[in-house]
């Protein structure tokens, strides 16, 4: 069992930003769909516990820019059911959580 939890270590997260992030041309630019009212966020994937990588984001450590600047907390609800999980499965989810939140009408930012 041991080796099974080895390979299922990576998780997939959301960060809610401020809407403060929307000033921001590269942000509009990949959202033009954006719905007003709906939050911002980032959509990353970590073989880390998502609390550590945010963390991480916001001490400028591997830091995404719009997390560092605007991070405001984690959204747990929007991801907690998928991890963890092996790194490709990660790796896909974490395309597939941006598309879905994006189609959803969210501002997403995805790296």
């Amino acid at each position: 069992m041991p080796r099974r939890e080895a390979r299922h270590r990576h998780h997939v997260y959301v960060v809610e930003l401020s809407d403060r992030v929307w000033n921001e041309p590269g942000f509009r630019k990949a959202n033009p769909d954006y719905r007003l009212g709906k939050p911002f966020v980032y959509v990353g994937m970590t073989g880390l516990d998502p609390d550590r990588r945010f963390d991480k984001h916001k001490a400028g450590i591997q830091a995404n820019r719009f997390v560092r600047d605007y991070g405001l907390r984690l959204l747990p609800r929007l991801y907690e059911v998928y991890n963890p999980m092996p790194y490709e499965a990660a790796r896909e989810m974490e395309v597939e959580l941006a598309i879905g939140l994006r189609e959803a009408g969210y501002g997403v930012w995805q790296a």
